[in-house]
């Protein structure tokens, strides 16, 4: 390789990263949107990178949230002023926000779906039925947990090993410290892998069910957006306006611009902890309570989850024909936030509220 040739390419790198992550994934959007119009099967092969991105955030993001809580409780000081519980009333207040926001839009735009009953599982029976479920999680076994991504039974586990090892000598608390920076590393090296990932994911769902399938979903896909939307650009910035009294929009777009639009594409609020964990530090947030309160936040504040229980569940029973009140469906989104602790759902702006609810708090 000749000298100009190495500097040539050494440029080209140096452009790409200049460009920024949000905008690489826009443009392996577009391109595999082109590349699935012009030819199917080509956009097919490209199937493998999304699987080793889903794969590799599925095998990295359960070892960060057990060893980052561990880490963090273990480390805080004992004199700490870090103030957790108006976070937590938050991401409660933001979750059921999520869950009425969804009854309501389900109840303006009706939603049908074609179900197919036969391969349906057996739903739970009732509330009593959820709530045990959520128990059981809590106490898996941390080995099972890491590998069936049971993140309410890691964040139990990482609470309990952290508080025991708050007495351990600080080596012990270095070793832990170190050792979660460098499950972070790798989880933002996974993350810069982001747009390749997400190229094959697009490339092979559009190749695979076409835009006409796609367009089977809309009305389904019209709902959802709109209820995150409404939530990321009203409803947040409405509970920062009440708290802070000020202009809530710039916040708002900072977290957009710097965690929300990853997480929607990464779709793990789990892998998406770094980026947090970064943006409340330059927005100079204190790290005793974010250490805690983000990987916190990506486990049982999940917006997203009780988004998409309540908007489905009230599609499947429109589906059925099964008349539901408006009050039984209240009820339902208050089930649905219960139920969505630990769920996986379309994540991208409750990963917005860690950092704003952060923010709320100390400013």
């Amino acid at each position: 390789m000749t000298a100009e040739s190495s500097i040539s390419n050494r440029s080209l790198i140096n452009k790409l990263k200049s460009i920024g992550l949000v905008s690489q994934i826009i443009v392996a959007i577009i391109l595999a949107t082109l590349v699935a119009t012009i030819s199917p099967d080509i956009a097919k092969s490209f199937s493998i990178l999304g699987s080793l991105f889903v794969s590799a955030l599925k095998a990295v993001a359960p070892i960060l949230v057990l060893v980052l809580v561990a880490a963090s409780i273990a480390n805080q000081k004992t004199n700490s002023d870090a103030k957790l519980k108006p976070i937590v009333g938050l991401y409660l207040l933001g979750t059921l926000c999520a869950a009425f926001v969804a009854v309501v839009l389900s109840f303006i735009f009706p939603t049908s779906l074609t179900l197919d009953i036969a391969a349906s599982a057996n739903p739970p029976q009732g509330l009593s039925e959820v709530l045990a479920t959520l128990a059981f999680k809590v106490v898996e076994n941390p080995i099972s947990a890491i590998a069936n991504g049971n993140f309410i039974a890691l964040l139990a586990w990482g609470l309990g090993l952290g508080f025991s090892l708050k007495h351990a000598n600080e080596q012990t608390k270095t070793t832990l410290h170190d050792f979660s920076e460098a499950i972070s590393s790798i989880v933002r090296l996974v993350i810069r892998f982001a747009p390749v990932g997400i190229f094959g994911l697009v490339a092979n769902t559009l190749a695979t069910t076409g835009f006409t399938a796609l367009a089977e979903y809309s009305h389904l896909v019209f709902v959802l957006l709109s209820a995150m939307l409404i939530i990321a650009l009203v409803v947040n910035p409405l509970i920062v306006f009440i708290i802070m009294k000020t202009n809530p929009y710039p916040l708002i777009f900072t977290c957009l611009r710097e965690s929300g639009i990853t997480a929607f594409f990464t779709r793990s609020s789990a892998a998406n902890i770094p980026v947090n964990m970064a943006l409340c530090k330059k927005l100079d947030l204190h790290e005793d309570t974010y250490s805690v309160s983000i990987p916190l936040g990506a486990t049982i504040n999940m917006a997203g989850a009780a988004i998409t229980i309540t908007v489905l569940s009230l599609a499947a029973a429109n589906s059925l024909h099964i008349e539901v009140d408006f009050g039984t469906a209240i009820l339902l989104s208050i089930v649905a936030s219960i139920s969505a602790c630990g769920a996986s759902g379309v994540v991208w702006w409750f990963t917005i509220i860690n950092t704003i609810s952060l923010w709320l708090i100390w400013h």
